[in-house]
């Protein structure tokens, strides 16, 4: 089975203004709501490709329950945990400004949620896919992600981690399944930036020399760069299409990853479901669909 943890879970609100001012009132030309969060959107692509998973994570108030009736509606199962204080963030999206976000805060998550939480991973057995991904609330320890890995060390689970440097260093030396750094994430990691795939091989190549078994690289339009456990090192542009909404195409890279993987246990095969899954929900208004990918697999 596959498991996905999304601390913070979100419904995203992304809305679209054809003349943006600031200072005055704006009119939504078009908007859409969707639940979100990297592990939930994760679980939601899976589910499109023909992958059960069960979403793991905390909700709480009207919006967390908004966020659980839409993923069950949509097919996918969830065992979220119920928070008392606070509400489940709502996340402005607006696309007139390329890249202007407004996250929420989201709701107080306790010892005892955590504790939960712990007792649910230990459900989890040799052979199951274990996806941590995303931010963490300010309350949770900062060490959450390497607690899990270290916890559940003993078992032969594959474990994806797709977070930022503060949340993704420390877990290296556990030695994860996938990490999947953006190119921006990379460079913060090894303060320089990245043009081109040529320049990012050598750096992912030292987060396996860190501990990582393979290390997949987004790189937005550009393609991706995926460094492999067995020495081979595949880069691809990405295909042709027209950029619709970014939100959600990295972690649909990730569930095309771990499809690709499990039908064919394959690296190459993964890399290319994986970019194809990506580009599918960038393409889209919403999350990537098989026929969509398998459409973008024959470009590859």
């Amino acid at each position: 089975m596959i498991y996905t943890v999304t601390f913070n879970p979100a419904l995203d609100y992304s809305v679209f203004v054809k003349e943006f001012r600031m200072g005055e009132t704006n009119r939504a030309k078009e908007e859409c709501i969707r639940a979100g969060g990297k592990g939930i959107n994760v679980s939601q692509v899976l589910h499109n490709l023909g992958f059960d998973s069960v979403a793991f994570g905390f909700t709480a108030g009207f919006t967390g329950e908004e966020i659980r009736r839409r993923l069950e509606d949509a097919g996918c199962r969830t065992e979220f945990i119920p928070v008392e204080n606070g509400l489940s963030r709502i996340n402005v999206k607006l696309r007139a400004v390329e890249g202007t976000e407004i996250n929420g805060r989201g709701p107080e998550i306790r010892s005892d949620h955590i504790r939960e939480l712990f007792g649910r991973l230990d459900r989890l057995r040799d052979g199951d896919v274990l996806v941590l991904a995303g931010s963490i609330p300010e309350m949770v320890p900062a060490g959450i992600y390497k607690d899990i890995m270290e916890r559940l060390a003993n078992r032969d689970i594959l474990i994806v981690v797709d977070a930022v440097r503060a949340l993704l260093v420390p877990v290296l030396e556990d030695r994860p399944f996938l990490i999947k750094p953006n190119h921006y994430e990379l460079g913060e990691v090894f303060d320089r930036k990245f043009e081109s795939a040529e320049e990012v091989v050598p750096y992912a190549r030292r987060l396996q020399d860190m501990g990582a078994r393979n290390v997949l690289v987004s790189m937005a339009g550009k393609g991706a760069v995926l460094a492999a456990e067995n020495g081979r090192v595949y880069q691809s542009k990405a295909p042709a299409g027209k950029l619709v909404n970014a939100v959600g195409a990295g972690d649909s890279m990730v569930a095309g990853f771990l499809a690709g993987y499990l039908e064919t246990g394959d690296y190459e095969s993964a890399f290319k479901m994986g970019i194809a899954a990506g580009s599918a929900s960038a393409f889209s208004e919403f999350l990537a669909k098989r026929d969509d990918v398998e459409a973008l697999l024959r470009q590859l």
